[in-house]
């Protein structure tokens, strides 16, 4: 949207001046069209008109690039969401920030901020637009970047006190550009860490490790078998045999007393062998002598 206004004045350079005056500019920054110039009287005396400029103002990348979010917030069923412009210091990246408030604005970030993102990406390609020096823009709804930064800043931190203290290497998800920069400026701060960037396009992440390099691990020995898996015996108790080697439930084998052994039966010997009475009988019956 273009700011104008025009100015009257004797000369040119006065109505140029009126009109940035009205504007609240300085000249430098405002753009003019003359619309009449100034005609000396006859005689000084006779006709003659004064100097008619109109000055106008360009929006800046970032109000372009704020009217076209309000746009599409707007279609996205926020219209009451403001965007307030934030001019950055070169410390800070230059460039703006874009600041969006209001109720129910969370579906203007999306899962991981990937909606955010994505809206930041369009922002600054109408920011840029019409070429020239680029022109940084960074969006930012609810505090979301805030919130985001502090919790990128300790877990690089983390990671790096841990990478040092173990002598590995720590690889992070993959992260946009800006969430990586602050990854690498946190582990800076750890001393004996360093932070650097690998991979492709959305797989691009951040590597944490130690500023010497990874430690060699030491290797299991030869022949040792891996600690099997599952509940750890008791302080002060023996484990379990396993196999056929396991006791019966009860008293143990060497507690458990003997049986007695059973009495042998004595042997008796007659000394005459004993008839069987089947034996003294006949083999039909007995049988009586005839008188």
């Amino acid at each position: 949207m273009k700011k104008e206004a025009i100015g009257i004045g004797e000369t040119v350079e006065k109505a140029q001046q009126a009109a940035c005056e009205e504007l609240g500019v300085p000249v430098e920054e405002a753009q003019f069209e003359v619309l009449e110039l100034p005609v000396k009287k006859t005689l000084g005396i006779f006709g003659g008109s004064p100097a008619k400029v109109r000055a106008f103002v360009l929006p800046s990348p970032a109000e372009n690039a704020a009217e076209y979010l309000k746009k599409v917030l707007s279609a996205f069923g926020l219209p009451d969401a403001e965007v307030t412009v934030r001019e950055q210091t070169e410390e800070e990246g230059g460039g703006a920030m874009l600041v969006v408030s209001g109720e129910n604005i969370g579906i203007a970030i999306g899962h991981r901020g990937e909606t955010l993102d994505a809206l930041q990406y369009l922002a600054g390609l109408v920011a840029n637009h019409q070429g020239g020096t680029y022109y940084r823009i960074t969006l930012d709804i609810g505090s979301y970047r805030e919130k985001r930064r502090e919790t990128l800043e300790a877990l690089g931190k983390k990671l790096a006190e841990k990478a040092v203290k173990s002598g590995r290497n720590c690889s992070l998800e993959p992260m946009n550009p800006y969430e990586r920069r602050i990854i690498h400026t946190a582990v800076q701060e750890v001393e004996g860490a360093k932070s650097w960037s690998e991979g492709k396009d959305r797989g691009r992440h951040v590597v944490i490790g130690p500023i010497d390099g990874e430690r060699p691990q030491p290797r299991p020995r030869r022949g040792a078998k891996p600690a099997a898996k599952g509940r750890r015996p008791q302080k002060g108790r023996k484990p379990r045999p396993s196999g056929n080697s396991r006791p019966p439930r009860g008293k143990s084998p060497q507690n458990r007393p003997r049986r007695p052994a059973p009495a042998p039966v004595p042997e008796t010997y007659d000394s005459q062998p004993r008839r069987s009475r089947v034996t003294d009988l006949p083999l039909y019956g007995k049988a009586e002598p005839k008188e």
